[in-house]
Protein backbone atom coordinates (compact mmCIF):
# COMPACT_ATOMS: atom_id res chain seq x y z
CA UNK A 1 0.00 0.00 0.00
CA UNK A 2 1.08 3.64 -1.36
CA UNK A 3 1.28 6.24 1.08
CA UNK A 4 -1.24 8.18 -0.66
CA UNK A 5 -3.75 5.14 0.21
CA UNK A 6 -2.59 4.96 3.47
CA UNK A 7 -3.31 8.75 3.92
CA UNK A 8 -6.37 7.90 1.72
CA UNK A 9 -7.35 5.04 4.29
CA UNK A 10 -6.83 7.06 7.34
CA UNK A 11 -8.67 9.78 6.17
CA UNK A 12 -11.86 7.61 6.05
CA UNK A 13 -11.42 5.80 9.21
CA UNK A 14 -11.03 9.33 10.76
CA UNK A 15 -14.59 10.27 9.15
CA UNK A 16 -16.04 7.22 9.59
CA UNK A 17 -15.53 7.78 13.53
CA UNK A 18 -16.90 10.75 14.23
CA UNK A 19 -19.95 11.15 15.93
CA UNK A 20 -23.07 11.23 13.32
CA UNK A 21 -25.96 13.39 13.62
CA UNK A 22 -29.52 11.36 13.77
CA UNK A 23 -31.67 13.26 11.93
CA UNK A 24 -34.43 11.45 13.60
CA UNK A 25 -33.23 12.64 16.82
CA UNK A 26 -32.02 16.30 15.90
CA UNK A 27 -34.95 17.26 14.32
CA UNK A 28 -35.58 21.04 14.55
CA UNK A 29 -38.59 21.65 16.75
CA UNK A 30 -41.68 23.58 15.37
CA UNK A 31 -41.86 27.21 16.92
CA UNK A 32 -44.28 27.15 19.68
CA UNK A 33 -47.48 28.71 18.27
CA UNK A 34 -48.08 32.50 19.72
CA UNK A 35 -51.58 34.13 19.47
CA UNK A 36 -51.89 36.97 17.36
CA UNK A 37 -51.67 40.64 19.30
CA UNK A 38 -55.14 41.49 18.12
CA UNK A 39 -56.48 38.35 20.43
CA UNK A 40 -54.96 40.41 23.35
CA UNK A 41 -56.79 43.30 22.62
CA UNK A 42 -59.69 41.85 21.93
CA UNK A 43 -59.74 40.38 24.93
CA UNK A 44 -59.13 43.53 26.68
CA UNK A 45 -61.17 45.54 24.73
CA UNK A 46 -64.44 43.45 26.22
CA UNK A 47 -63.32 42.60 29.37
CA UNK A 48 -62.85 46.61 30.37
CA UNK A 49 -66.55 47.07 28.11
CA UNK A 50 -68.26 44.93 30.29
CA UNK A 51 -66.52 45.74 33.80
CA UNK A 52 -68.31 49.20 33.13
CA UNK A 53 -71.49 47.47 31.17
CA UNK A 54 -72.15 45.11 33.89
CA UNK A 55 -71.51 47.65 36.26
CA UNK A 56 -73.95 49.89 34.83
CA UNK A 57 -76.31 47.14 34.85
CA UNK A 58 -76.18 45.72 38.77
CA UNK A 59 -76.07 49.86 40.42
CA UNK A 60 -78.72 51.01 37.27
CA UNK A 61 -81.25 48.58 35.77
CA UNK A 62 -81.56 46.22 38.71
CA UNK A 63 -81.57 48.73 41.36
CA UNK A 64 -78.52 48.10 43.72
CA UNK A 65 -77.90 51.43 44.78
CA UNK A 66 -74.42 50.75 46.86
CA UNK A 67 -71.56 51.41 45.01
CA UNK A 68 -69.06 51.50 47.66
CA UNK A 69 -70.17 48.00 48.42
CA UNK A 70 -69.79 46.74 44.63
CA UNK A 71 -66.77 48.66 44.86
CA UNK A 72 -65.35 46.74 48.29
CA UNK A 73 -66.55 44.13 47.16
CA UNK A 74 -64.42 44.12 44.17
CA UNK A 75 -61.37 44.66 45.95
CA UNK A 76 -61.74 42.22 48.48
CA UNK A 77 -62.15 39.43 45.67
CA UNK A 78 -58.74 41.01 43.76
CA UNK A 79 -57.08 40.76 47.29
CA UNK A 80 -57.78 37.47 47.73
CA UNK A 81 -56.88 36.45 43.76
CA UNK A 82 -54.14 38.17 44.11
CA UNK A 83 -52.88 36.41 46.99
CA UNK A 84 -53.48 33.26 45.60
CA UNK A 85 -51.71 33.89 42.23
CA UNK A 86 -49.14 34.84 44.10
CA UNK A 87 -49.14 31.51 46.06
CA UNK A 88 -49.84 28.66 43.34
CA UNK A 89 -48.52 31.18 39.91
CA UNK A 90 -45.69 32.95 38.47
CA UNK A 91 -47.77 35.57 37.59
CA UNK A 92 -46.64 38.13 40.34
CA UNK A 93 -42.87 37.06 40.67
CA UNK A 94 -42.92 40.63 39.90
CA UNK A 95 -43.11 41.24 43.11
CA UNK A 96 -39.89 39.86 43.99
CA UNK A 97 -37.66 42.60 42.78
CA UNK A 98 -39.50 45.21 44.27
CA UNK A 99 -38.01 46.69 47.02
CA UNK A 100 -41.25 46.89 49.92
CA UNK A 101 -40.26 48.03 53.34
CA UNK A 102 -42.89 48.98 56.02
CA UNK A 103 -42.00 52.88 55.24
CA UNK A 104 -42.37 52.92 51.82
CA UNK A 105 -45.51 51.08 52.07
CA UNK A 106 -46.88 53.97 54.58
CA UNK A 107 -45.47 56.49 52.87
CA UNK A 108 -45.85 55.23 49.32
CA UNK A 109 -48.98 52.54 49.02
CA UNK A 110 -51.08 53.93 51.55
CA UNK A 111 -51.99 57.38 50.06
CA UNK A 112 -51.97 55.70 46.43
CA UNK A 113 -54.47 53.62 47.96
CA UNK A 114 -56.33 56.59 49.48
CA UNK A 115 -57.05 57.87 46.27
CA UNK A 116 -57.64 54.85 44.32
CA UNK A 117 -60.26 54.21 46.48
CA UNK A 118 -61.74 57.88 46.38
CA UNK A 119 -61.86 57.42 42.54
CA UNK A 120 -63.28 54.26 42.75
CA UNK A 121 -66.12 55.31 44.82
CA UNK A 122 -66.95 58.31 42.97
CA UNK A 123 -66.70 56.61 39.31
CA UNK A 124 -69.17 54.27 40.72
CA UNK A 125 -71.85 56.94 42.13
CA UNK A 126 -71.60 58.20 38.76
CA UNK A 127 -73.65 55.31 37.27
CA UNK A 128 -76.51 56.28 39.27
CA UNK A 129 -76.86 59.58 37.73
CA UNK A 130 -75.31 59.53 34.51
CA UNK A 131 -75.75 57.48 31.25
CA UNK A 132 -72.47 55.55 29.97
CA UNK A 133 -72.01 57.12 27.15
CA UNK A 134 -71.53 61.04 29.05
CA UNK A 135 -69.60 59.03 31.30
CA UNK A 136 -67.22 57.93 29.06
CA UNK A 137 -67.17 61.27 27.15
CA UNK A 138 -66.19 62.62 30.30
CA UNK A 139 -63.38 60.43 30.83
CA UNK A 140 -61.62 62.22 27.77
CA UNK A 141 -60.39 64.74 30.72
CA UNK A 142 -58.44 62.35 32.17
CA UNK A 143 -55.18 63.21 30.38
CA UNK A 144 -55.97 66.74 31.39
CA UNK A 145 -56.26 66.12 34.97
CA UNK A 146 -53.36 63.97 34.83
CA UNK A 147 -51.04 66.87 33.06
CA UNK A 148 -52.26 69.32 35.98
CA UNK A 149 -51.68 67.00 38.77
CA UNK A 150 -48.38 66.24 37.88
CA UNK A 151 -47.51 70.19 37.16
CA UNK A 152 -49.01 69.93 40.78
CA UNK A 153 -47.09 67.32 42.42
CA UNK A 154 -43.79 68.83 40.50
CA UNK A 155 -43.12 65.47 38.25
CA UNK A 156 -42.82 67.71 35.46
CA UNK A 157 -42.55 71.17 34.64
CA UNK A 158 -45.52 74.04 32.96
CA UNK A 159 -45.70 73.95 29.25
CA UNK A 160 -47.87 76.14 27.57
CA UNK A 161 -47.38 73.86 24.22
CA UNK A 162 -48.70 71.15 26.34
CA UNK A 163 -51.49 73.01 28.16
CA UNK A 164 -53.11 74.56 24.58
CA UNK A 165 -52.84 70.93 23.26
CA UNK A 166 -55.22 69.41 26.09
CA UNK A 167 -57.10 72.75 26.23
CA UNK A 168 -58.89 70.86 22.56
CA UNK A 169 -59.60 68.14 24.58
CA UNK A 170 -61.40 70.50 27.40
CA UNK A 171 -63.56 72.33 24.61
CA UNK A 172 -64.86 69.32 23.21
CA UNK A 173 -65.79 67.65 26.39
CA UNK A 174 -67.53 71.15 27.08
CA UNK A 175 -69.13 70.96 23.96
CA UNK A 176 -70.70 67.44 24.39
CA UNK A 177 -71.73 68.67 28.03
CA UNK A 178 -73.97 71.23 26.56
CA UNK A 179 -75.39 68.85 23.83
CA UNK A 180 -76.08 65.97 26.88
CA UNK A 181 -80.17 65.74 27.35
CA UNK A 182 -79.84 64.18 30.61
CA UNK A 183 -77.35 66.08 32.63
CA UNK A 184 -77.27 65.78 36.38
CA UNK A 185 -75.24 67.95 38.09
CA UNK A 186 -74.72 66.05 41.23
CA UNK A 187 -73.58 63.14 38.59
CA UNK A 188 -71.22 65.29 36.94
CA UNK A 189 -69.93 66.82 39.91
CA UNK A 190 -69.19 62.78 40.97
CA UNK A 191 -67.34 62.07 37.93
CA UNK A 192 -65.05 64.97 37.93
CA UNK A 193 -63.66 64.18 41.58
CA UNK A 194 -63.95 60.33 40.30
CA UNK A 195 -61.15 61.92 37.47
CA UNK A 196 -59.56 64.32 39.45
CA UNK A 197 -58.30 61.12 42.22
CA UNK A 198 -57.14 59.06 39.52
CA UNK A 199 -55.44 61.83 38.31
CA UNK A 200 -53.75 62.48 41.46
CA UNK A 201 -53.26 58.59 41.89
CA UNK A 202 -51.42 58.24 38.33
CA UNK A 203 -48.98 60.71 38.81
CA UNK A 204 -48.30 59.51 42.47
CA UNK A 205 -47.42 55.84 41.00
CA UNK A 206 -45.21 57.96 38.39
CA UNK A 207 -43.43 59.26 40.89
CA UNK A 208 -43.14 56.00 42.25
CA UNK A 209 -42.03 53.82 39.62
CA UNK A 210 -39.70 56.76 38.58
CA UNK A 211 -37.27 54.18 40.65
CA UNK A 212 -36.53 51.21 39.06
CA UNK A 213 -36.42 49.52 42.32
CA UNK A 214 -40.09 49.83 42.38
CA UNK A 215 -41.07 48.84 39.02
CA UNK A 216 -44.43 47.33 39.36
CA UNK A 217 -46.76 45.72 36.29
CA UNK A 218 -50.20 46.54 36.45
CA UNK A 219 -51.08 42.88 38.76
CA UNK A 220 -47.97 43.60 40.92
CA UNK A 221 -49.56 47.05 41.71
CA UNK A 222 -52.81 45.47 42.50
CA UNK A 223 -50.99 42.92 45.33
CA UNK A 224 -50.09 45.84 47.47
CA UNK A 225 -52.94 48.41 46.50
CA UNK A 226 -56.18 46.11 46.79
CA UNK A 227 -56.27 45.61 50.69
CA UNK A 228 -55.59 48.80 51.49
CA UNK A 229 -58.47 50.11 49.05
CA UNK A 230 -60.94 47.48 50.32
CA UNK A 231 -59.99 48.40 54.25
CA UNK A 232 -60.67 52.32 53.33
CA UNK A 233 -64.02 51.19 51.30
CA UNK A 234 -64.88 49.23 53.91
CA UNK A 235 -65.13 51.80 56.57
CA UNK A 236 -66.59 54.24 54.48
CA UNK A 237 -69.55 51.36 53.19
CA UNK A 238 -69.58 50.40 56.98
CA UNK A 239 -70.90 53.91 57.81
CA UNK A 240 -72.40 55.25 54.57
CA UNK A 241 -75.00 51.75 52.94
CA UNK A 242 -74.52 49.46 55.19
CA UNK A 243 -76.91 50.57 57.58
CA UNK A 244 -79.86 50.85 54.54
CA UNK A 245 -78.72 47.27 52.90
CA UNK A 246 -80.89 44.39 53.76
CA UNK A 247 -80.20 40.68 52.56
CA UNK A 248 -83.39 40.74 50.40
CA UNK A 249 -81.47 43.33 48.01
CA UNK A 250 -78.09 40.71 48.06
CA UNK A 251 -80.83 38.01 47.13
CA UNK A 252 -82.57 39.62 44.92
CA UNK A 253 -79.51 40.36 42.70
CA UNK A 254 -77.71 36.87 43.39
CA UNK A 255 -74.58 35.91 44.75
CA UNK A 256 -74.11 34.35 40.97
CA UNK A 257 -74.08 37.69 39.39
CA UNK A 258 -71.78 39.01 42.07
CA UNK A 259 -69.24 36.17 41.72
CA UNK A 260 -69.28 36.79 38.07
CA UNK A 261 -68.89 40.23 38.11
CA UNK A 262 -65.90 40.68 40.49
CA UNK A 263 -63.83 37.43 38.48
CA UNK A 264 -64.88 40.41 35.38
CA UNK A 265 -63.23 43.06 36.77
CA UNK A 266 -60.12 41.01 38.58
CA UNK A 267 -59.67 39.77 34.86
CA UNK A 268 -59.60 43.03 33.43
CA UNK A 269 -56.33 43.56 35.50
CA UNK A 270 -54.75 40.47 33.64
CA UNK A 271 -55.66 41.35 30.66
CA UNK A 272 -53.87 44.90 30.62
CA UNK A 273 -50.55 42.49 31.87
CA UNK A 274 -50.68 40.05 28.84
CA UNK A 275 -51.58 43.14 26.59
CA UNK A 276 -48.92 45.52 27.81
CA UNK A 277 -46.54 42.40 27.52
CA UNK A 278 -47.45 41.17 23.97
CA UNK A 279 -47.75 45.04 22.63
CA UNK A 280 -46.88 48.12 24.02
CA UNK A 281 -48.31 50.86 25.83
CA UNK A 282 -48.91 52.75 22.92
CA UNK A 283 -51.27 50.15 21.63
CA UNK A 284 -52.98 49.94 24.96
CA UNK A 285 -53.67 53.98 24.50
CA UNK A 286 -55.53 53.46 21.48
CA UNK A 287 -57.33 50.54 22.30
CA UNK A 288 -58.59 52.22 24.96
CA UNK A 289 -59.84 55.40 22.63
CA UNK A 290 -62.05 52.55 20.51
CA UNK A 291 -63.21 51.45 23.55
CA UNK A 292 -64.71 54.42 24.20
CA UNK A 293 -66.27 54.67 21.41
CA UNK A 294 -68.01 51.02 21.47
CA UNK A 295 -69.16 52.08 24.68
CA UNK A 296 -70.84 54.97 23.94
CA UNK A 297 -72.91 53.18 20.64
CA UNK A 298 -73.20 50.22 23.64
CA UNK A 299 -75.08 52.81 25.79
CA UNK A 300 -76.65 53.54 23.05
CA UNK A 301 -78.35 50.22 21.80
CA UNK A 302 -78.51 48.76 25.64
CA UNK A 303 -80.39 51.68 27.06
CA UNK A 304 -81.39 53.84 24.16
CA UNK A 305 -79.45 56.11 25.12
CA UNK A 306 -79.96 59.67 23.63
CA UNK A 307 -76.76 60.85 22.25
CA UNK A 308 -76.90 64.06 20.18
CA UNK A 309 -75.28 65.47 16.96
CA UNK A 310 -73.75 68.63 19.26
CA UNK A 311 -72.32 65.60 21.58
CA UNK A 312 -70.82 63.32 18.80
CA UNK A 313 -68.95 66.70 17.57
CA UNK A 314 -68.24 67.78 20.65
CA UNK A 315 -66.48 63.85 21.79
CA UNK A 316 -64.84 63.84 18.27
CA UNK A 317 -63.21 67.07 19.26
CA UNK A 318 -62.09 65.66 22.62
CA UNK A 319 -61.02 62.47 20.89
CA UNK A 320 -58.88 64.03 18.36
CA UNK A 321 -57.14 66.23 21.16
CA UNK A 322 -56.52 63.12 23.17
CA UNK A 323 -54.90 61.11 20.56
CA UNK A 324 -52.72 64.57 19.57
CA UNK A 325 -51.51 64.53 22.72
CA UNK A 326 -50.66 61.35 23.27
CA UNK A 327 -49.20 60.57 20.27
CA UNK A 328 -47.86 64.03 18.74
CA UNK A 329 -48.17 64.98 14.77
CA UNK A 330 -45.70 63.18 13.81
CA UNK A 331 -46.69 59.65 15.20
CA UNK A 332 -50.23 60.24 13.95
CA UNK A 333 -48.86 60.89 10.39
CA UNK A 334 -47.33 58.19 9.93
CA UNK A 335 -49.62 56.20 11.53
CA UNK A 336 -51.58 57.53 9.02
CA UNK A 337 -49.85 57.15 5.86
CA UNK A 338 -49.14 53.60 6.78
CA UNK A 339 -53.31 53.35 7.34
CA UNK A 340 -53.55 54.43 3.70
CA UNK A 341 -51.14 52.18 2.14
CA UNK A 342 -53.12 49.46 4.21
CA UNK A 343 -56.30 50.21 2.97
CA UNK A 344 -55.08 50.81 -0.94
CA UNK A 345 -53.61 47.56 -0.83
CA UNK A 346 -56.93 45.91 0.95
CA UNK A 347 -58.67 47.84 -1.75
CA UNK A 348 -56.78 45.93 -4.54
CA UNK A 349 -56.47 42.80 -3.20
CA UNK A 350 -60.35 42.85 -2.31
CA UNK A 351 -62.00 45.56 -3.65
CA UNK A 352 -65.68 43.91 -3.57
CA UNK A 353 -64.97 43.56 0.71
CA UNK A 354 -63.78 47.38 0.35
CA UNK A 355 -67.15 48.84 -1.31
CA UNK A 356 -68.67 47.02 1.38
CA UNK A 357 -66.46 47.91 4.21
CA UNK A 358 -67.42 51.84 3.23
CA UNK A 359 -71.24 51.14 2.76
CA UNK A 360 -71.84 49.82 5.94
CA UNK A 361 -69.75 52.14 7.49
CA UNK A 362 -71.16 54.82 5.78
CA UNK A 363 -74.93 53.41 7.39
CA UNK A 364 -73.64 53.37 10.26
CA UNK A 365 -72.70 56.66 10.52
CA UNK A 366 -76.22 57.71 9.37
CA UNK A 367 -77.99 55.59 11.49
CA UNK A 368 -75.79 56.99 14.99
CA UNK A 369 -76.62 60.97 13.66
CA UNK A 370 -79.91 60.19 13.19
CA UNK A 371 -80.48 58.86 16.36
CA UNK A 372 -79.19 61.35 17.74
CA UNK A 373 -79.96 64.19 16.09
CA UNK A 374 -84.06 62.59 16.23
CA UNK A 375 -84.97 63.37 19.48
CA UNK A 376 -83.91 66.85 19.84
CA UNK A 377 -86.16 67.80 16.49
CA UNK A 378 -89.32 66.28 17.99
CA UNK A 379 -88.90 65.56 21.80
CA UNK A 380 -92.22 65.37 23.22
CA UNK A 381 -94.74 64.29 20.08
CA UNK A 382 -97.28 62.17 20.45
CA UNK A 383 -98.87 60.72 17.22
CA UNK A 384 -102.25 59.88 18.64
CA UNK A 385 -102.97 63.29 20.16
CA UNK A 386 -102.64 64.41 16.09
CA UNK A 387 -104.64 61.05 14.78
CA UNK A 388 -107.82 62.29 17.10
CA UNK A 389 -107.88 65.95 16.43
CA UNK A 390 -107.63 65.13 12.54
CA UNK A 391 -110.59 62.48 13.24
CA UNK A 392 -112.63 65.35 15.25
CA UNK A 393 -112.39 68.04 12.14
CA UNK A 394 -113.34 65.54 9.80
CA UNK A 395 -116.09 63.71 11.80
CA UNK A 396 -115.34 60.30 12.73
CA UNK A 397 -115.28 59.39 16.07
CA UNK A 398 -114.18 55.65 15.90
CA UNK A 399 -112.69 53.60 13.09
Amino acid sequence: MGVDEKIRASGEQVRDSLPTVNPDVEKSQPPKPSLHPAFYVTIWISLSSSVILFNKYILSSLGFEYPVILTTFHLVFATIMTQLLARYTTLLDGRKTVKMTGRVYLRAIVPIGFFFSLSLICGNLTYLYLSVAFIQMLKATTPVFVLFSSWALGVSQPNLKVFLNVSVIVLGVVIASIGEIKFVWIGFIYQIFGIAFEALRLTMVQRLLSSAEFKMDPLVSLYYFAPVCAAMNFVVALFWEFPKLSMQEVYDIGFMTFLLNGLCAFALNVSVVFLIGKTSSLVLTLCGVLKDVLLVVASMIIWGTQVTGLQFFGYSIALGGMVYYKLGYEAIKGYAGEAGRQWADFGNRRPILRRISIMLFTVMTIFVLLGGLAPTYAPGMDPTEYLNEAKNKIGITRL
